[in-house]
């Protein structure tokens, strides 16, 4: 029967297959004595974080379901880190996790990557689930801070943007180029957002404080592992993790550095007081961040870059990671590309991803339908992602932003999730609001809102 259920209702859409058709076909057939895949990632602190997959009669047989077991692994892996994950449940589907997230196994690229950022082994127990831990989240209120003259940086792959900001409101902001990940030398790093750091210095009376967002793991004001730093050979990495630390020396002032993503959900409460929000911004590659119902960020990783979004057995891999179906090549730069690819469009073999984009966005202004196409298809892939994020985050509002938002082409992802959301989700659409803030907040947001970062 529960076979039956799935071929009828999740079915390929063409080239996707969104993993919240299947999570809740298992939802409406699952029994209040059926069994639960529970799952637990521990990671820095105690903290824990915790999902129940519901399982009905014998579904852990089905290859579909075991799929889906391991990608929320995944999900809850890369969306709240980890270095400990506890299962509990039938033993075959618990086994083969296991197996999977092994040195030598499947999710390979995510255990060495966890073990960077937490700086010890991986460990994966199986245990009763009696002796499964609740969910333990960090809460860290965050105060807005806009006393004073403050710098904001916001550091992408392609480019960073920096902002000038007295008292709460930005008298500079300009965006800078640069190419960071082909770079072997840490001092590229530091004189490239040094220089930016002392233009906008030049707009203000003094510098009280500087505020920062960049990609990848931040912890105390270090890099841990960002893609930022991709070339830079491992002899010199500590040099580039420790750039945030140098420029606190030489500028003699507080320097507070977040993941790109928790500034980007920042800058929602911050511009639109909005609580339970999650920003997703969509770049050179997918960030993401989390301020709870409370006002809260709660520290977790929020890479859903690397996170599934799409269960089909075609669906386009990370160039990085190697894994097929995350939301690096569904929300970003990559996104636009691959697509544009697919639909027939071409661009020189040297084009970078940038430029890329740049075109396809012409395209779209002059009214050209592959361009909107593309745009459409980002948009579906939105639409059913908003409550499959939702299973996982606590949230009231998704605020999209980044440099695939801009013009129409963001007007057309921000209609289309909507429609999705109406017609499939109705529920849903009705309890979260999917968003766009103004174009000028879209491309220099984060940089103003992470000034406010440093304590004055």
């Amino acid at each position: 029967m529960l076979r039956k259920m799935i071929q009828t209702k999740v079915t390929l859409k063409r080239d996707f297959k969104p993993p919240i058709t299947l999570l809740n076909t298992l939802k409406q057939a699952a029994g209040p004595k059926d069994s639960v895949l529970a799952i637990a990632w521990e990671r820095e602190n105690g903290y824990i974080s915790r999902y129940d997959l519901p399982l009905p009669a014998r579904a852990e047989d089905l290859p579909e379901v075991a799929q889906l077991a391991e990608r929320i692994v995944k999900f809850l892996l890369w969306a709240s880190g980890g270095w400990r994950l506890m299962l509990a449940g039938p033993s075959k589907l618990c086994r083969s996790i296991k197996q999977q997230y092994s040195k030598d196994g499947a999710r390979k690229f995510d255990v060495d990557f966890m073990e960077k950022v937490y700086d010890r082994p991986m460990v994966v127990e199986l245990r009763k689930l009696s002796e499964m831990p609740q969910a333990h989240e960090r809460a860290l209120v965050m105060d807005n801070r806009t006393n004073g003259c403050r710098i904001g940086f916001d550091l992408g792959a392609s480019d960073f943007k920096i902002s000038a900001v007295k008292n709460g409101k930005a008298v500079y902001s300009d965006e800078f180029p640069w190419d960071p990940r082909n770079q072997t030398d840490p001092d590229y790093h530091y004189n490239k957002l040094n220089e930016g750091l002392k233009i906008a210095a030049s707009k203000l009376p003094r510098v009280d404080a500087i505020g920062g967002s960049s990609a990848g793991v931040i912890v105390d004001n270090r890099i841990r592992v960002a893609s930022l730093l991709r070339s830079i050979p491992e002899a010199r990495y500590a040099e580039a993790q420790n750039m945030f630390v140098r420029l606190a020396e030489e500028w003699k002032v507080p320097i507070e550095v977040a993941n790109d993503g928790d500034v980007t959900a920042l800058a929602g409460l911050m511009s639109l007081g909005k609580k339970g929000i999650l920003g997703v911004a969509m770049g050179s590659s997918e960030a993401v961040g989390f301020i709870d119902r409370n006002g809260c960020l709660t520290g977790r990783l929020s890479e859903l870059a690397f996170a599934p979004v799409d269960l089909h057995p075609e669906a386009p891999a990370d160039e990085w990671s190697g894994d097929i179906g995350v939301g690096a090549m569904y929300f970003s730069q990559q996104a636009v590309n691959h697509l544009a690819l697919k639909k027939g469009m071409r661009f020189p073999a040297k084009m970078a991803l940038p430029q890329r984009l740049e075109r396809v966005q012409e395209r779209m202004a002059e009214g050209d339908v592959t361009a909107l196409r593309i745009y459409q298809k980002i948009g579906l892939y939105l639409g059913y992602t908003v409550p499959w994020y939702r299973e996982f985050y606590g949230f009231d509002s998704m605020m999209i932003l980044g440099r695939v938002t801009s013009g129409a082409g963001g007007v057309m992802i921000l209609e289309t999730a909507r429609l999705i959301l109406a017609d499939q989700f109705p529920e849903i659409a009705e309890q979260v609001e999917v968003f766009m803030p103004d174009e000028k907040a879209r491309r220099v947001g984060q940089s103003v809102a992470a000034a406010s970062l440093p304590v004055l």
